[in-house]
């Protein structure tokens, strides 16, 4: 087994979980989202898979966007939001998670 592949897989997988987690707090920016996650090594990503899973999840109708105009006169920045399904899926995600965290605390007794 490859150790880089299977570190890609698990941090494919709970990006989407985490963006989640982070949108619930408030509404963000796709900039926001990825500077937050650079500010963990661990998941750290890059634009070309951020910004096609916020698609995903807008597509998914997890999340919904709206455009802002800036104070700085930069160009308007699109934030999301979760939608009340969005919300549903966060909380069945945030049971799956617990579940498997508490699955592997008992296999590593």
């Amino acid at each position: 087994m490859n150790l880089e592949d299977w570190k890609s897989q698990i941090k494919r997988g709970t990006l989407a979980y985490c963006i989640l987690l982070m949108i619930r707090k408030k509404a963000r920016y796709g900039y926001e989202i990825m500077s937050e996650l650079e500010s963990s090594p661990v998941l750290a990503a890059k634009e070309s898979t951020i910004y096609p899973l916020l698609r995903r999840l807008l597509k998914d109708e997890l999340l919904s966007s709206y455009w802002q105009e800036t104070a700085e006169g930069l160009p308007p920045r699109k934030y999301y939001t979760l939608t009340e399904e969005g919300k549903i899926c966060l909380d069945a995600m945030s049971a799956e998670w617990e579940k498997l965290l508490q699955a592997i605390a008992l296999i590593d007794k």
